[in-house]
């Protein structure tokens, strides 16, 4: 029987800790529950200047950011659905979890699920879809053995 998900972790950065292959895929897979074809998840893990400089250009915002989720092109001639890739910066990751008072692979959870619900179409840009990707992550992240990350 052939997975139904494949993540390709590639380490641009590696402190302050960071998670190994198999969490990632643990954590995507959880937030891909219920989809039915062969997916391809990319996560690049960066330091803050890459992750400054990919944020100024796509978004706009000169500053390092947690997450980044940049879609794939879909489905392939080879029958997998390539998702897209997700960039996370392994220091704001670190410093965001020691400021919310969470552990860090809590905190890196959080992170590729929300990234993964981005790159399957959820926003946080409206209250409505707000609401409705929180309630999504936590229900998620709960079923990873994760506290709610909002409270």
């Amino acid at each position: 029987m052939r997975e139904k998900l494949e993540v390709d972790v590639t380490y641009a950065a590696r402190r302050p800790w960071v998670p190994r292959g198999p969490q990632f895929e643990r954590w995507a897979r959880a937030a891909l529950a219920g989809l039915s074809d062969r997916s391809v998840l990319s996560v690049l893990v960066v330091g803050t200047a890459r992750s400054r400089g990919l944020n100024k250009r796509y978004r706009r915002k000169d500053k390092p950011t947690n997450v980044l989720s940049f879609s794939g092109p879909g489905p392939g001639p080879d029958g997998r659905n390539y998702l897209g890739e997700l960039v996370i910066c392994a220091p704001v990751v670190a410093r965001e979890a020691l400021a919310q008072g969470k552990s860090r692979e809590s905190h890196w959870a959080h992170m590729t699920v929300h990234g993964v619900l981005h790159l399957l179409g959820f926003d946080h840009e409206r209250d409505a879809q707000a609401a409705k990707m929180a309630a999504r992550e936590i229900q998620i992240l709960d079923q990873l053995g994760f506290s709610n990350p909002y409270a």
